[in-house]
C-alpha cells in the first residue's frame, strides 16, 4: 500500500487505521478533514476536488518521508478524495503511528499542513447562491 492515496471513493478510516497497527507503537493520531457548509461568509452546498495524481502522490510520499526523518514515528498514511463531495463527507485522512503520542501528534500536524500547501489539489466550492468558485489556500500556507 502506498503511503499516499488519491481516491474517488469514500475514505475508509477504519481500514487505514488497521493498516497502521503495529505492536511497537503505543501512540496513534489521526486527522479527518470533512466538507463543511460554509466558507468565507458563503453557504457551501458541496465541493469538488481536482487532483493531478502523479505529482500529488510523489510529493505526498516526499512529505511522509520528511515526517519520518523529522519525528520519531514508525509509519504514516494519507488519503485524499477527488471528485464531487457532499456536506459531511471526509475529504482527507492522515494517520500516524509511533512509539509515543508526542511524535505522532507532531508528525500528523506536519503532514496535513504540508499536504494542504504542497500537493496539486484544487478545491471548487458550490454555493447556495448558484455561484461556484475555485478556492486557493494561500491563508493555509501562512499558517503552516
Amino acid at each position: 500500500m502506498s503511503a499516499v492515496q488519491i481516491s474517488a471513493s469514500p475514505i475508509d478510516a477504519a481500514a487505514l487505521t488497521r493498516a497502521l497497527v503495529d505492536p511497537q507503537c503505543g501512540g496513534f493520531v489521526s486527522f479527518e478533514g470533512w466538507v463543511r457548509n460554509h466558507n468565507e461568509g458563503q453557504t457551501v452546498l458541496q465541493l469538488e476536488y481536482e487532483v493531478y495524481s502523479p505529482i500529488a502522490i510523489s510529493e505526498g510520499e516526499r512529505i511522509i518521508t520528511e515526517a519520518k526523518q523529522r519525528f520519531d514515528i514508525v509509519a504514516a498514511l494519507c488519503q485524499h478524495r477527488e471528485g464531487v463531495l457532499a456536506l459531511g463527507d471526509m475529504a482527507v485522512w492522515v494517520g500516524v503511528a509511533a512509539a509515543h503520542r508526542g511524535p505522532a501528534f507532531d508528525a500528523c500536524q506536519y503532514i496535513i499542513n504540508n499536504v494542504k500547501t504542497r500537493l496539486p489539489i484544487w478545491k471548487k466550492e458550490y454555493y447556495d447562491s448558484g455561484d461556484s468558485g475555485w478556492v486557493n489556500c494561500e491563508h493555509c500556507a501562512a499558517h503552516a
